[in-house]
């Protein structure tokens, strides 16, 4: 496995922090004697939060507008996408930081850049990583997703090797936003979903004759996945599962294998959605919320045919990542929703009912900036990544 080749030549922590800062930039993190107990990872910072908060908050460095992060199947080491073309690693267990190279050419302006990252479901047996990005069409640009083998041989440096283009929105388009491209495979492994956003250009949200403005399903190549409800409409009608949608930044299983998205609205009418075979969920006939320019858009109604959101946010919280908490610091928490927000600046503990198609937020944790996404550690700690240039990777864990 490409990790115990890695870990058969880790330096000293404290020397790999102050030379991967030189070369790369990023801001390493400084020992802190309150981090160095038994368990807590190397080289945290404590960070200050309100005195209600019900986090311990210490900061491992900070990074290059992070975007998304992922644990690494059976070793927790942390992957963090930086949306300029860029991807990091960090270790908890040795304080080790580096870089991943091999990454693809990126469409970097607006909302455009490196986005999501994955572990296959079956990672820990052919050590692939599935990516997603934004890539210059002509005029235009689109959002891609791509794979490739994770490989490690250095403690400082990794790569991904056979970077491969697996699929891609239909239609360039010549705004840089709402690309959405989060990923996320089914429980059993078999299925790959995508968000793909509307692309600021709304209408082709209701026209299935293109992939924008949807949730994809697909099989782990990247092909259409046989039983999705449009499928005998041809390409690319075939690989639609959901569509109505704006921009969805969280695409999250829970753990009894519902699959939910969480959507930017326009001014107002930020949403979770539970996702579900063929469903319209009605933008941009239908949200709880208006144009940026202040004209109307009809709100949801029983009668309207479209699914409704399980809850909506007016104000709105500008929802970065999402996570269902599974871990043992947190143990009331366990199959609860954790949402990173931007404008908010905050953690959204939501819970939700399938069944029912609703959800409640339970509390809101205020934070020291916009936050960018959230994944939980085998341990139970819940890591952050803030928004923008110098974002820090921060771990919660109970307050003391």
């Amino acid at each position: 496995m490409r990790y115990k080749i890695l870990t058969a030549i880790i330096l000293p922590a404290a020397a790999l922090a102050s030379c991967n800062s030189a070369a790369t930039g990023d801001t390493a993190p400084s020992p802190s004697s309150t981090e160095m107990q038994s368990g807590v990872p190397v080289g945290g910072e404590r960070v200050e939060v309100q005195s209600q908060s019900p986090f311990d908050v210490a900061s491992y460095g900070a990074f290059d507008e992070p975007w998304a992060l992922a644990l690494e199947p059976g070793t927790g080491v942390i992957f963090m996408t930086e949306k300029p073309g860029t991807m990091k690693f960090f270790d908890p267990a040795s304080g080790r930081m580096g870089t991943v190279s091999g990454m693809p050419s990126v469409a970097y302006e607006g909302q455009g850049g490196l986005g999501s990252l994955a572990f296959a479901p079956d990672y820990e047996t052919n050590d692939m990583i599935y990516l997603s990005w934004a890539k210059q069409d002509g005029e235009g640009t689109k959002a891609v997703v791509g794979r490739g083998t994770l490989v490690c041989e250095q403690a400082d440096a990794c790569s991904v090797d056979g970077l491969t283009e697996i699929w891609e929105q239909s239609q360039t388009m010549p705004r840089p936003g709402h690309y959405s491209h989060r990923i996320a495979f089914s429980p059993d492994g078999q299925y790959l979903f995508v968000s793909s956003g509307d692309r600021q250009a709304q209408t082709p949200a209701q026209d299935l004759s293109n992939n924008l403005g949807t949730v994809v399903r697909l099989n782990l190549d990247g092909t259409p996945a046989a039983g999705n409800p449009f499928a005998d409409r041809g390409s690319p009608t075939d690989q639609i599962w959901t569509y109505g949608q704006r921009n969805m930044l969280g695409l999250e299983f829970d753990s009894s294998g519902n699959l939910w998205a969480l959507e930017h609205g326009p001014a107002g009418g930020d949403e979770l959605n539970l996702v579900k075979r063929g469903s319209n969920y009605g933008w941009p006939e239908r949200s709880n919320g208006e144009n940026y320019d202040g004209t109307p858009i009809p709100d949801h109604s029983p009668d309207d045919g479209f699914a409704k959101p399980a809850i909506g946010w007016n104000p709105v919280i500008a929802p970065g990542g999402m996570v269902f908490y599974q871990g043992g610091m947190f143990a009331d928490w366990q199959g609860q929703l954790l949402i990173a927000n931007l404008r908010t600046q905050s953690i959204s503990r939501v819970t939700v009912n399938a069944a029912a198609n609703s959800a409640d937020e339970a509390a809101r944790y205020e934070m020291p900036g916009r936050l960018r996404d959230i994944a939980v550690a085998p341990d139970g700690a819940i890591w952050v990544i803030e928004d923008g240039e110098n974002g820090r990777l921060l771990r919660l864990t109970p307050k003391e």
